[in-house]
This record gives C-alpha cells, structure tokens and sequence, in this order.
C-alpha cells in the first residue's frame, strides 16, 4: 500500500481513534499490507479485524500488533492502537453490495470494517491513477481467474503488475488487492465476482476500471439470479462502468456478451476464437484465432490475429476453452502497447498460476492429473471433461471424479445429469461422483441412463473414500479430471493423488 498515517486513513474511512493519541496517530505510518489474516501481518502492516466462520478478528489483534501492525482496523475496541468504526446495519450493508461478506456476520461488525476498507481502497486507488496507475477489470461466469493469470504475464514486460491471488474478486478480496498496489505498479488486475445484481457496478465504484474485459454469461450462481438474462444484466455492470475515454474487450461468441457493446460508451474491441469471415458484420473480431488445434495435453496452438498483424500462438495451459481467455488477455496487452509478437511469446511462457485450476501433472508412473478442484459449473464441468477426453485420446482409460456445481438453484438436478450424461457421451472410462444429495445422484444416475453402465460408474461418500479407490484401481498411463465446486473439498484429493508417486510437470 502507499505509504499512510494512521491519522490519514482515520480520516479517510470516517473512525475514531482509540487507545492511540491524535499525535502518535500523525507520527505513525502504514508501510507495509493490509491483512485480515493476523498470521500474515508484517511490520508497518494494518490488521482488519473481521467476523469469520472459527474466529473473530477482534480476538486477534494483539497478536496482529505484536507481529508489526501499526494498527487496527475494528468495529470495537480492541486494546491496542485501534481505528474503530461503527457497526454496519445488515439491510444497509446489502444495499452497499456488501451482501457476500456477511454470512459470519451477526451484528454488522464485519459489514463496518469491510466497508471502511472501500473507502480506503477507493482512496488509493483514485491517488494512483492520478500518477498514471492502469486498471482492468474482469468478469464473466467462468474463467476470470485464469484469464487473470494470463493477463498478468503478457503485461509484465510492459511494466509493474498487482493481479490478486487465487479468485479475490468479491467485497474483501477486491479492494484488498487494491491496496496491494504501490507508486511504482503500473497496472493492476482486477476480478470482479457477482452474487446478486448490483455486485459488479459497487466493486466497479471502489476502483474504477479504465479497460473492461467481459468473457462469458453461464449458468454459475443461477440460484441466486434466478434467470441467465440477470446475470447478463449484472455482468453488464462492468461495461457500463467504463468511461468514455477507455475500452471494453468482449468475447463476441457469448451472444449475450456481444450484445454489451451497445450498454457502454466506451471504444469496443471484439474478440473470438473463430474466423473473420465477414469484417462487415457487427460483431466482427477486432482479435481472432486461427485454426486451433490441441497438442498432447490438450495445450492449444493457434494464429493470434489483429486487424493488421499476426503471430503464432503455442499455449502453456490446458483446454480448448483457454484460447477465448488468451485472446482477451492479449488484447488488453495489445492495447497496453505490446506488439502481437511479444503477445505470442508471453502467452508461450505462461503457465498454470492459481491452484486447482487446470494444472495438468503426469506422475512418474505415467498417471496425469487433470486439477481442476477450485471451482465449477457447467460450462467449466462441460470443458474439463472435454480435455480429458482430448488428452485420454481414446488411448487411454480416463477417470473423471466430479463433486457438485453449487448454487445452481432449481436447475441443479437437470445440469448435474447432463453432466454425468456427457461423461457417458464423451467415452469416460470410469466415472466417480462424490458426495450425496439430489444433485449428485442426479449426475449418477444420468450417466447410468445414457448408456449401459454399471461398474463405469460409481457413486462415493466423500474425497476420502474416492481417494482410496482410485489409489486401489488406477493404473500407470491413465488419465483423471478431478473437478467440483470448491466446497465438495477436492483439491485435498488431487493434492494427494499428484504427490503418490512423484509427479513429473
């Protein structure tokens, strides 16, 4: 973060000093990150103290202050040097775009400091884009993450980069990594989640983007929308947030993406992994692959095209569904001042960086490891399995072991068997569906309705008993996709399944 006074960012997020004097408050300087994970703290650190499922923050501050903080940011007194703000009503916090954060939140103490922290990031934000700071903001239903991650590599030869870690894209995460950024970043990445309309529009408001970048419109979160039109409309948020004098990126093969060129004011670059068989049309790419073909590992290889260059394209990541991620984040690059080549080159060098998210590992054995456990639904359920199939190739025995896709509301049990049809369809050698409930059996017995299945596919309690089946049964050679909402707790198994026998990249 930039470099601040207690007494300065007192007066920024409207709170009281306590158990500090105005005049040490003025003397002493935030130099070092914002937390709210107090085992994080460093010197000249600021500790946020928030309401979480185990643990209330409130409870470790001393601890925070003893491992360098300079201070606290709380909804109570806490002891030691402390900026207290008042307790955040719960109808007022969701009318803020506040709602995710508060499931741990009983009495508004959580909404307080979290929308202190806005105001904070808001403040720095404007201050560094006053001294030539780039912000870019992402979303779409999947694929924000490693789009993000993309992004990150193809702008770091043109300057300082800030990207979150891992999904940091909601009401604590996004104005977090804001205040990861300094004097010297150049560009800051942000991700933009959403969980009920208006979401987009107030993370949008805390650090106002300058280039826009929408992927996709899918089926994550339905249940709380209700309908794919409003998660359209909120998707839309993003592109309606940048001012007249920046760009919006669209993947123009989502329709409903596409459409968002007429909801924004600013210059459109259009992008899509087909052809440019009709520059007249509307929604002809600016940015646009050429043939695309997989190698091996599903990695895919393509000509990257502009309007007047173009470049060879050999992907570092997995999946046919990466190259509409690449293309975005090669057209941000591009619009940063990078030429196609070095667009090419970046793209080439850029690997899996967040965990559980495409990372494909062949062990010793010959076993390869499709981890994809963060997250799902099913548009990413559709492209993981997808990859496997591309990587087993038919040539090998491929093992899918999927959990459920959250929060998909009254759709859940049509998706979920659809999938484990799609299993069938796609030639899945052995399919393991973890967990219980009407979804899961819903994707169990789909893939048992589509075809003659029986022992293909199986239905167990959790990671632990899918686990000690697949280290029963695996053979060298094969090939297994481990994908579910991060819930379902997956990641522990692919972790587990990459290190058995001394996994090779």
């Amino acid at each position: 973060m930039i470099d601040l006074t207690v007494a300065q960012i007192a007066e920024i997020v409207g709170g009281a000093l306590v158990d500090i004097s105005p005049e040490e408050a003025a003397e002493r300087h935030v130099t070092g990150s914002v937390e709210f994970d107090s085992r994080a703290v460093g010197p000249g650190g600021l500790f946020l103290a928030l309401p979480g499922a185990r643990s209330d923050g409130h409870d470790h501050a001393a601890s925070a202050i003893a491992a360098g903080a300079v201070a606290v940011l709380a909804a109570r007194p806490v002891g030691v040097p402390a900026i207290v703000v008042a307790p955040h009503p719960r109808a007022a916090a969701a009318d803020s775009g506040l709602a995710v954060a508060l499931e741990h939140d009983a009495d508004g103490s959580g909404a307080a400091v979290l929308a202190a922290l806005a105001k904070l990031a808001t403040a720095v934000a404007a201050e560094l884009v006053a001294g030539g700071l780039t912000i870019i903001g992402i979303t779409g239903s999947s694929g924000k993450t490693s789009t993000k991650d993309l992004m990150a590599v193809v702008l770091e030869p043109l300057g300082e980069v800030v990207a979150p870690p891992e999904s940091f894209n909601n009401e604590l995460g996004h104005p977090w990594t804001v205040l990861r950024a300094t004097r010297s970043t150049d560009y800051l990445i942000l991700e933009m989640s959403a969980r009920h309309p208006g979401n987009i529009a107030a993370l949008a408001a805390i650090a106002p983007p300058t280039v826009g970048v929408v992927l996709n419109v899918g089926t994550a979160h339905l249940g709380e929308f209700g309908s794919r039109d409003a998660i359209a409309r909120t998707k839309a948020e993003l592109p309606q947030a940048i001012p007249q004098s920046g760009v919006v990126i669209l993947n123009v093969d989502d329709p409903a993406v596409a459409a968002m060129a007429d909801a924004t004011a600013a210059r459109v670059i259009r992008v899509s992994r087909g052809s440019r068989s009709d520059p007249g049309s509307p929604n002809s790419p600016d940015v646009w692959a050429g043939p695309v073909s997989l190698d091996e590992l599903a990695r895919p290889r393509f000509t990257l095209h502009t309007r007047d260059a173009q470049a060879e394209v050999q992907l570092g990541v997995s999946g046919d569904h990466q190259v509409v991620n690449a293309l975005c984040a090669a057209a941000v690059a591009m619009e940063c001042g990078a030429s196609v080549e070095q667009v090419a080159a970046a793209l080439a060098a850029a690997g899996p960086v967040s965990r559980h998210r495409m990372q494909v590992t062949t062990r010793a054995d010959g076993v390869t490891v499709i981890d994809d456990a963060y997250n799902a639904n099913p548009d990413s359920m559709r492209a993981g399995l997808q990859a496997l199939a591309w990587i087993a190739h038919g040539a090998r025995r491929s093992w899918a072991v999927l959990g459920e896709m959250a929060e998909l509301g009254e759709d859940a049990i049509t998706e979920h068997d659809r999938i484990g049809r799609l299993a069938v369809r796609l030639d899945v050698s052995r399919l393991v569906v973890v967990g219980g409930g009407r979804s899961i059996n819903a994707m169990h017995r789909g893939a048992v309705m589509e075809g003659s299945w029986g022992l293909e596919t199986v239905n167990v309690a959790d990671p632990a008993a899918a686990l000690a089946l697949l280290r029963a049964e695996l053979q060298p050679g094969d090939v297994v996709l481990v994908k579910a909402s991060n819930s379902v707790g997956l990641g522990t198994l692919a972790d587990a399944l990459v290190s058995d026998r001394g996994a090779r990249p």
